[in-house]
C-alpha cells in the first residue's frame, strides 16, 4: 500500500515520504509511475515468447518500410487517386476486421489519416497547398473532438455521482414484457440527452442488475441498443453523427427535432412490437430483488445530475445566443462543472474519485481517437476532391437523394456511422442541400439508426456486445431483423410525414365533395 500513498500524497500536493518501499513486491495495479512489471503476471512465462515477439516486431517494421519506400516512388505522384483509394480501403479493412486482426481500430486509423495527408502531400500541386488543406481540415476536426471530449467528461463526472440512478431507481416493474417497453424509452428518451455509448453502458449495466443472465437479458440488451441509437437520432447533442451535421451547419436544433422524432421513436417501437410477440419475453415476472434501489445514492448526486444535464442542454441556446460553436458552450458547460465539484468537495481528500481529473482518466479515449483518425482520413479524400468526384457519380446513376440517404444506413450497419456522415458532408455542401434539407435530415436518420442492423454498426453495439459477450451472428439471426424492420418504418415515416405536409391541401382539393365539383 505503500505506493498507493505516495501516489495520493503526489496527487494532493504534498510532499512525499521519505522513504519509498519496494514496489515491485506489491500486487497494486501500478506501480508509483504506473508502469506494470510483466515478469510478475502467474502466466508470464506460459505467454512470453521471444521469438515470436522478434518476428512480429520485423514484420511491423517491415511493413512499415515498404510504405515508406512506396509513397517515395514517382508513380504515387502521377496516381494519387487511386493510391488514396487503395490505403483508405486497406485501412478500413483493417477497421472492419479488427476483432479478427487483433489490431485496435484506433491504431489503424490514426495510421490511415497520417499517411494518407503524406500521399496527399506528395501528390499536391505544392507543399504549402497540402498544408493549408490541413490546417483547415484539423479545424474542423477539432471542433468535434473538443465537443465529444466535453461531453464524456460531463457525463463521467454524473455518473461517477451514480447520479443516472435518479432515472433507474424509477423501474420498478417486473413484468418481461413491460420491462421491455419501459427500458426502451428510458433509453430512447435518456439518449437524445446523453450520447448513445454512455447511455448504453450505464443501461446495460442497469439490466445486469434487474435481470439474471439469460436470453431474455440480451434481447433486453438489443434493446437499449436499438433505442440508444434512435433516441440519439432526433437531436443535435444525442449522437456523434447528428452532432457533426449540427456543429458543420447541415442541420438545426429544433427543425430536427421536429422532423426526426417521430421517424426516430418508430424506429424503435416497431422493434419493441414484433419482439413482444416472441415466446422469449412472454414468461412469468422476474424475480430478481431491484438491486439498483437497495444502492444508497451517492451524496450530492441529485446536484450534480442537474447542473450536468442542464449543461447539455444549454448547449444549443449557448450557440443561439452567441453564435459561437457549439464546442465552446461544452466547455463552458464542463469549466461550471467543474467548479461546482471542486467547491463542493472541497476539504474531501478521501473523495478524488469524483473530480473531473478522475473523470478525465475514465473517459473513452480510445474511441476519441478512433473519430479522429477517420475524421482526418476522410478529411484528406475530401482535399484530393475524391469525395466530389464520388457525388458526381451518384447524382448521375442515383439522382433520388432518399436511396442515397437510405444507402448511407446501410453501410452504417457495416462499418459505422461516422466513417458516411464525414464522407456524404464532403460529398455535398451547402449549395447542393441547403441547410434541414429533406437530404440532411435522412442522412442524420439513416446513418443513426442504420447502426442497429448490425451489432458492429455503432460504438452503442459494440460495448453491447462485451458487456453481454453476444457475438456476431446471435445478434443477426435474433435482433437485425427485428431492427431492420424499425429502420425501414422510421424511414417510411418520415418520408410519409412530410410528404403529407408538403401535399395535403392537393390530395384535399381531389376529393369530389371537398373540391366544389
Amino acid at each position: 500500500m505503500d505506493w498507493l500513498i505516495q501516489k495520493m500524497r503526489k496527487d494532493l500536493g504534498l510532499p512525499l515520504l521519505p522513504v519509498i518501499q519496494d514496489v515491485t513486491s506489491t500486487s497494486g495495479p501500478c506501480d508509483p509511475l504506473c508502469s506494470v512489471d510483466e515478469t510478475r503476471s502467474p502466466d508470464f512465462k506460459v505467454t512470453y515468447k521471444p521469438k515470436t515477439d522478434l518476428l512480429r516486431t520485423i514484420a511491423v517494421f517491415t511493413a512499415a518500410l515498404a510504405g515508406t519506400l512506396a509513397i517515395s516512388l514517382a508513380w504515387i505522384t502521377h496516381n494519387q487517386d487511386i493510391a488514396m483509394a487503395l490505403l483508405f480501403a486497406v485501412g478500413y479493412a483493417g477497421i472492419i476486421f479488427e476483432e479478427f486482426l487483433a489490431f485496435s481500430k484506433s491504431g489503424v486509423g490514426l495510421l490511415m489519416a497520417v499517411s494518407l495527408w503524406v500521399v496527399r502531400t506528395i501528390g499536391a500541386p505544392s507543399t504549402e497547398i497540402a498544408v493549408s488543406d490541413l490546417t483547415h481540415a484539423s479545424a474542423e476536426v477539432c471542433e468535434v473532438m473538443f465537443f465529444l471530449f466535453g461531453a464524456m467528461t460531463i457525463v463521467e463526472i454524473v455518473d461517477a455521482h451514480q447520479g443516472f440512478k435518479l432515472v433507474t431507481d424509477n423501474i420498478t416493474t417486473r413484468k418481461p414484457r413491460t420491462l421491455l417497453w419501459v427500458v426502451g424509452f428510458v433509453t430512447f428518451f435518456l439518449s437524445s440527452i446523453l450520447d448513445n455509448l454512455t447511455c448504453t453502458i450505464a443501461m446495460v449495466s442497469m439490466s445486469r442488475k434487474l435481470v439474471p443472465a439469460s436470453e431474455y437479458r440480451k434481447l433486453l440488451g438489443a434493446v437499449i441498443v436499438i433505442a440508444a441509437n434512435a433516441g440519439g437520432a432526433w437531436t443535435p447533442i444525442g449522437d456523434v453523427t447528428t452532432t457533426m451535421l449540427w456543429i458543420h451547419g447541415r442541420i438545426s436544433t429544433l427543425q430536427t427535432m421536429k422532423s426526426l422524432f417521430i421517424p426516430s421513436i418508430v424506429s424503435l417501437a416497431v422493434p419493441l412490437a414484433l419482439m413482444s410477440l416472441t415466446s422469449k419475453v412472454n414468461g412469468k415476472g422476474l424475480d430478481s430483488p431491484n438491486v439498483l434501489a437497495s444502492e444508497d445514492m451517492a451524496p450530492r448526486g441529485k446536484l450534480v445530475f442537474s447542473v450536468g444535464m442542464s449543461a447539455l442542454i444549454f448547449v444549443p441556446v449557448f450557440k443561439a445566443l452567441t453564435g459561437l460553436p457549439p464546442f465552446m458552450g461544452i466547455l463552458f458547460g464542463l469549466g461550471v462543472l467543474w467548479i461546482l465539484t471542486d467547491a463542493i468537495h472541497y476539504g474531501e481528500s478521501e473523495r478524488q474519485e469524483l473530480k473531473v481529473p478522475q473523470a478525465l482518466s475514465r473517459i473513452d479515449t480510445q474511441g476519441a481517437l478512433f473519430f479522429l483518425g477517420i475524421l482526418l482520413s476522410v478529411s484528406s479524400l475530401e482535399a484530393a476532391g475524391l469525395l466530389r468526384e464520388l457525388a458526381n457519380y451518384l447524382d448521375a446513376h442515383i439522382p433520388n437523394v432518399e436511396l442515397i440517404a437510405s444507402a448511407i444506413g446501410f453501410v452504417s450497419a457495416i462499418i459505422d456511422n461516422v466513417p458516411p456522415i464525414t464522407a456524404t458532408m464532403g460529398m455535398y455542401d451547402l449549395t447542393t442541400f441547403p441547410q434541414d434539407s429533406e437530404f440532411w435530415q435522412l442522412v442524420a436518420y439513416c446513418a443513426g439508426t442504420g447502426g442497429s442492423m448490425l451489432v458492429i454498426g455503432s460504438a452503442a453495439g459494440v460495448a453491447y456486445m462485451g458487456m453481454e459477450k453476444v457475438d456476431f451472428f446471435w445478434y443477426l439471426r435474433k435482433v437485425s431483423g427485428f431492427a431492420f424492420a424499425g429502420y425501414a418504418a422510421g424511414f417510411a415515416a418520415y418520408l410519409a410525414v412530410n410528404n403529407l405536409h408538403i401535399s395535403l391541401p392537393s390530395t384535399l382539393s381531389q376529393v369530389p365533395f371537398l373540391s366544389g365539383s
